[in-house]
């Protein structure tokens, strides 16, 4: 019984270390943050990037091991949704610009003039996407 335990984990935390040094790895060597911090003029606190990401990761991992919900008034959990959302999207365009996927999507598509067109219809895309998954697969 102790051979098995220690075995579980054992492997729980070299699956663990794994993933995180596929999460260091992927915001290194994109530049996800750097660019982050370059669009928002935000270098001068570079610590609090840090620290958020690792209580965003401390949080998320023991939220993720338990089976737990969260049950507040919906008019807290509006502005969580949106800061959540600003984030993910942040994240998203930061993505984005770092691997260059617009220009090469606009040279071989041919929207070189309608950049803001493509631009409008991601945003629409997302928006209309989110909108009717949480007005028809979430029932709160």
């Amino acid at each position: 019984m102790t051979i098995k335990i220690l075995s579980v984990m054992l492997i729980g935390l070299g699956g663990g270390l794994a993933v995180g040094a596929g999460f260091v790895a992927v915001l290194t060597v994109f530049g996800i943050l750097p660019r982050l911090m370059q669009i928002s003029k935000t270098h001068a606190r570079i610590r609090s990037y840090e620290i958020s990401i690792i209580l965003g990761v401390l949080f998320s991992s023991w939220y993720g091991l338990r089976d737990m919900t969260i049950t507040s008034s919906p008019w807290l959990l509006v502005p969580i949704g949106l800061a959540s959302g600003t984030f993910i999207g942040m994240l998203a365009a930061a993505l984005t610009e770092v691997l260059n996927v617009l220009p090469i999507l606009m040279k071989r598509v041919g929207f070189k003039e309608q950049v803001l067109i493509l631009l409008m219809a991601i945003l629409f895309g997302k928006v209309f996407g989110s909108l009717f998954h949480w007005i028809f697969f979430v029932h709160l």
